[in-house]
């Protein structure tokens, strides 16, 4: 099942020493680190961008998303869907809070942005313990995991995020409970929301892996697809607490095409398995 991993790394090590394996990694590690480090200064100097702009901006009902939402509810006569205002009120209760913050969203920041490099250094890392067949079907794998990821981290910031801050702020046990949000409850949210997205946008990256050390397959994934459908539904009801269905539907058509898209690539790499099988006898002659 791992046998390709295995074969792969015992590949390198034929060529390399365990102590020019660790001298290997630690310079792709140090390099990564240097690109976090660089993108999250940048993060940190444009302090009021980055939180004016970015970070506080879905609290606001000008929001983008908000707009773009008010003219959907406009044409589909959905009046719930415009949001006019959004109670929120946010406070800092420590005395250093405000700048751990912006040394954390700093951090955060310098990682999406340093994802791509990172990705590509892992890919450099790896690919001298590939053959040239798996270098052949692997290729264009760092543009597909950091665009996927990308797209997921902007998919959460700019759809999840805001239907869930919309929804939280707004909702009422009674009127004469106030909501005083501290910046680390609203921080936290916006930045979890948006990171698990960019990792669950990785699932097309995660079947292709489970497929090619033989856990899934193309069969199998087609075969539990309604499951896979109504589990989307309930993900999607967990990330949109939003009551209205056009919010869930909203969340679950991207998640839907993820799967359909795994599917795909799943196919792919079982046809990729196939030749690989028929050629391994002339190799051998």
């Amino acid at each position: 099942m791992f046998g390709f991993l295995f074969k792969s790394f015992r590949k390198k090590a034929d060529d390399m020493t365990f102590w020019g394996h660790i001298d290997d990694l630690r310079g792709y590690l140090i390099r990564c680190i240097l690109a976090i480090v660089i993108f999250s200064c940048v993060a940190f100097y444009f302090k009021s961008f980055m939180f004016d702009e970015v970070i506080l901006a879905p609290g606001n009902p000008h929001f983008i998303t908000y707009k773009v939402l008010c003219k959907l509810g406009a044409l589909f006569n959905i009046p719930d869907l415009c949001v006019t205002q959004i109670p929120l009120q946010l406070i800092n209760t420590e005395i250093g809070g405000q700048f751990r913050y912006h040394i954390l969203i700093s951090f955060i920041a310098g990682l999406i942005l340093a994802f791509p490099f990172i990705v590509f250094q892992l890919w450099m890392f790896i690919k001298p313990a590939l053959k040239e067949n798996e270098k052949k079907y692997s290729r264009g794998m760092v543009f597909y995991i950091s665009s996927l990821f990308t797209i997921g981290v902007l998919f959460g910031y700019y759809v999840i995020a805001p239907l869930t801050i919309n929804f939280l702020a707004t909702y009422q046990l009674s009127e004469a409970i106030k909501n005083y949000i501290t910046i680390s409850s609203f921080i936290s949210t916006i930045s979890v929301l948006s990171l698990s997205m960019g990792l669950v946008f990785e699932l097309p990256v995660l079947i292709y892996f489970l497929t090619k050390i033989g856990i899934i397959s193309p069969a199998f994934l087609r075969k539990y697809r309604k499951h896979a459908i109504v589990a989307i539904f309930i993900i999607s009801g967990f990330l949109t607490p939003s009551v209205d269905m056009f919010s869930q539907i909203l969340v679950s058509i991207p998640l839907y095409a993820l799967y359909e898209a795994g599917i795909f690539v799943s196919k792919k790499v079982y046809k990729a398995k196939e030749i690989v099988v028929e050629d391994e006898p002339e190799e051998q002659e």
